[in-house]
């Protein structure tokens, strides 16, 4: 070996490449793959399992128990250092390649940041077919593994040792890159991972990847201002661009400035500070009566770092102002020029920075600050009647849950969700303390995020109390993670509903002519309908079995008691409730579009269709 090579796997090299990785900043450095989940077969024990032996002194190995929960605890923390730092995770080759399709999906389009490292077939195809290799009879360099392209922002198959170097620079560039991050997947041949190659030295050496903060252009700004001053009743829309720029501060300087208030997408929620007069919450399908009012009669909606989904839309129905207007700054183009909007192209920090500088002395007017600072209180006191427990012996409800979590927990609390009714009664009703509080992946909405998720979060953020929140349709998809979280010694909370059933799909079924069909665990009877009785199934022993402590909480006194002691405690523990069904959350102040049966005899059917067409009717294209 020369004295400017060094002789190692390809695998091994990838290893000690990933580990030389690094962010920065703002001037804070940090390490860009922090660590590596895996879980081994062949097609990836003898080549990358080898390497995370071999230097385990560098390179932090977590051990999971399914490889798409992996993949959502990389995103947990990925999003928690505000895609700064990110994890890697490696599979075998087929089902455990495969498994890593859903997690990919969640990662790209929430623009978070995770690596893939994948097995994959033999690159020489001496032993064709191997064990679970997809034979395809007119493309032979097709594997499972392809199935990941559609779902990553960078995707290459590395078929010798020496095509990782660039590959291995393309991916780290992509996952740094605020504008482009999301899965990065490199495919590793099992026979490629495990052939020596003579590796340049300055391929290990220590590299950082510069976060940019791109400013806006001159003749944007200018327009953008503009189009501020000009409006009488602007609107913010805060989405996840806030957060991931850690632009907080900036927002709330120029809303104190300006006197223009902010609803907030998803994961925009915690922007602004609850109880800042100028919070109004959600907005959307999901939103509050306040920030939805306000977006129908909005001349100027100013997005910032919002992809504008459906759900913020209202698929299309809620700015109805027929001279409403679109100004969106965002670090893409891509999501800066939706909805025809005025563009401002740059980083949400420096953009609302120099928004501040340009609108010097502007302010809206008295009246429309008057008006939603009082729809504003309005609203909290909606929130209050939710929450509100008169009650302490009785069931709680769903809304009782979050009022007696949002009693237990601080400021640096984080709450996470991502599918079922949840998400709906978070948006309208949650109150969030600090940024980080808020941890809702609604981009994928996908179920089994929860507790894999809160993992990844707990390890980005070590002092900070976790609360995974799960139905028991949720739980019953993933809850295998529960062992890590003890084998990693890590106090996760879950706070585990059980109301039977799937309680947000139910009402949605009822609500579009589907009469809640296959929306129960009940049993079935012979003629193939389902009985009242629900299942004997115990969720919370189950919980127990995997290792957590076990909270079950009968009442809303025994329900406080209980999310009191498991944030007190050190080990991973389980708050478990069975819920009165009966929907207590305020109704949807806005439309979703879910189409309904064009014809059809059943009498539930045609009038959904009915109310559909009448909706859908208000639909408008921006342009």
């Amino acid at each position: 070996m020369s004295a400017r090579t060094r002789r190692l796997t390809t695998a091994q090299a990838l290893v000690r490449f990933l580990s030389a990785q690094y962010t920065e900043r703002d001037g804070v450095r940090r390490r860009l793959i922090a660590g590596t989940w895996g879980i081994f077969g062949h097609g990836n024990v003898a080549g990358v399992g080898q390497a995370l032996v071999e230097y385990a002194d560098v390179m932090p190995y977590h051990q999971g128990r399914n490889e798409q929960s992996m993949v959502h605890a990389a995103v947990g923390y990925a999003r928690q250092l505000n895609r700064l730092s990110a994890q890697a995770v490696t599979t075998s080759i087929g089902p455990g390649a495969t498994n890593l399709v859903t997690g990919a999906a969640l990662a790209t389009i929430n623009r978070l940041p995770v690596l893939l490292l994948p097995g994959d077939y033999f690159a020489s195809h001496a032993p064709d077919p191997l064990l679970q290799q997809l034979e395809h009879p007119v493309e032979a360099d097709v594997s499972v593994n392809d199935t990941l392209r559609p779902v990553s922002r960078y995707f290459d198959r590395i078929t010798r040792p020496e095509a990782l170097i660039p590959s291995a620079l393309q991916a780290m560039r992509v996952l740094a890159d605020p504008a482009e991050t999301g899965a990065v997947t490199l495919a590793l041949p099992q026979d490629v991972q495990a052939e020596a190659y003579d590796w340049p030295e300055e391929f290990f050496a220590e590299r950082v990847w510069h976060v940019r903060r791109p400013v806006p252009d001159p003749v944007e700004l200018t327009a953008a201002v503009e189009a501020i001053r000009s409006a009488e009743r602007p609107l913010i829309v805060a989405g996840g661009g806030v957060h991931h720029s850690e632009a907080e501060d900036a927002l709330k300087a120029f809303v104190e400035a300006t006197g223009i208030p902010v609803a907030s997408t998803q994961a925009g929620k915690g922007s602004l500070r609850h109880d800042h007069p100028a919070d109004l919450g959600g907005i959307g399908h999901t939103g509050t009566a306040v920030s939805d009012a306000l977006a129908r009669t909005a001349d100027l909606v100013i997005g910032v770092g919002t992809r504008y989904t459906d759900f913020t839309t209202a698929s299309g129905t809620l700015f109805r102002n027929p001279d409403v207007r679109f100004l969106n700054l965002n670090i893409t183009g891509f999501d800066a020029h939706k909805l025809a909007a005025r563009t401002l192209v740059c980083d949400a920090r420096s953009g609302l920075e120099r928004l501040a500088e340009g609108l010097a002395g502007h302010h809206v007017s008295e009246a429309y600050e008057a008006e939603y600072r009082l729809g504003k209180e309005r609203w909290d006191e909606v929130v209050e009647a939710a929450y509100r427990a008169d009650d302490d012996s009785a069931v709680p409800t769903q809304t009782q849950v979050l009022g007696a979590l949002d009693a237990a927990v601080g400021d640096d609390d984080v709450v996470i969700n991502a599918a079922g009714s949840l998400p709906g009664d978070l948006h309208k009703l949650w109150r969030s303390r600090s940024p980080r509080q808020y941890h809702l992946e609604y981009g994928y909405s996908c179920m089994g995020y929860e507790i894999p998720a809160g993992i990844g979060v707990q390890q980005a953020a070590p002092g900070a109390p976790v609360w995974a929140l799960v139905g028991d349709g949720t739980y019953l998809m993933m809850p295998t993670e529960i062992v890590t979280a003890v084998q990693e010694g890590l106090p996760l909370n879950i706070v585990l509903i059980q109301n039977h059933g799937y309680a947000s799909i139910g009402g949605l079924s009822q609500e579009t002519g589907g009469e809640r069909f296959g929306t129960a665990y009940r049993f079935r009877a012979a003629d193939g309908t389902f009985t009242g009785a629900p299942l004997p199934v115990d969720l919370a022993a189950n919980a127990a079995s995997l290792g957590m402590d076990v909270l079950r909480a009968k009442t809303v006194r025994e329900l406080r008691e209980a999310l009191a002691a498991a944030r007190a405690s050190a080990r991973p523990t389980c708050v478990y409730v069975e819920t009165d069904p009966a929907p207590t959350a305020p109704p949807a102040e806005a439309w979703w579009d879910v189409p309904v049966a064009e014809t059809a005899t059943r009498e539930a059917a045609v009038e959904a269709r009915e109310r559909y067409d009448r909706q859908v009717a208000d639909r408008r294209r921006h342009l």
